[in-house]
């Protein structure tokens, strides 16, 4: 049986969804973005000088620009699932003849959308405070494509668990922006203690930010085939784990 249909009427209301109210999922991102360059990048960066041999503004940007796509993957997915389980819509899906990993895809593809969407905003946003060339188009591609999909899977499981839109707010409040910020965003792993270091290599989030970098501008703390192995292998747990809580209809059934 064809199930593109289901999973395409799924993809564009989440697409619909972002873009129809666009002043609150991609005007504050790119606001965002110019006071980080403001701040970091020009008052603060003409201070530190050159990182890795790059202009700290160039540093940045990497690490800025998949900070957007993390936090706007993930919580177009928690946001939506959870106002379909709250506004009880979920029912119409479980009860139609559409296999679970075509829900999943549906919400997750959504989420990537937007988490795409938001990093080229972003990206078009550093062009304004730096020249920044691609270096490695195959290897930044591949991390912005999959870093998506890993938080979107991540925030669809937030949001199977969700009991309260409270709950949906916890994760990305408490666990993402610090992990985010603690990534390497604004830093190389290199300059921190020799303790501190090792506590940082922890976070996963370090890995594909400084694989991303090396995608952009060729620099980073970690080793690339590290990174992809560590991205690809929490994604296929999440989607494992996602599928086997639709089948169980863990926090959607009760």
């Amino acid at each position: 049986m064809n199930y593109s249909v289901a999973f395409f009427t799924i993809l564009i209301k989440e697409i619909r969804r972002f873009t129809r109210i666009w002043p609150q999922t991609l005007l504050p991102p790119a606001i965002t973005t110019a006071l980080y360059f403001l701040i970091f990048g020009k008052l603060i960066g003409d201070r530190i000088g050159l990182v890795h041999g790059v202009s700290y503004m160039d540093y940045i940007v990497p690490g800025i620009i998949l900070m957007s796509v993390i936090s706007h993957s993930y919580s177009n997915v928690v946001s939506s699932f959870y106002s379909t389980k709250f506004q009880r819509h979920i029912e119409e899906l479980l009860v139609a003849p559409v296999p679970n990993y075509v829900i999943l895809a549906g919400y997750v593809c959504g989420g990537i959308a937007r988490g795409v969407l938001v990093g080229v905003v972003v990206a078009g946003i550093s062009m304004m405070f730096t020249h920044t060339t691609i270096l490695h188009w195959d290897i930044a591609a591949a991390v912005f494509v999959l870093t998506a999909t890993l938080f979107a899977l991540a925030g669809f499981i937030n949001a199977v668990f969700a009991d309260s839109f409270d709950d949906i707010s916890i994760i990305p409040n408490f666990v993402l922006t610090p992990l985010s910020y603690l990534g390497g965003v604004f830093y190389s792993v290199a300059m921190l203690p020799g303790i501190w270091q090792k506590i940082a290599q922890a976070n996963p989030i370090l890995y594909m930010i400084n694989a991303f970098r090396y995608g952009m501008i060729g620099v980073s703390d970690v080793e690339i085939e590290l990174a992809f192995a560590m991205t690809g292998g929490f994604i296929v747990f999440l989607t494992a784990l996602s599928l086997l809580l639709l089948h169980k209809g863990i926090g959607i059934k009760n």
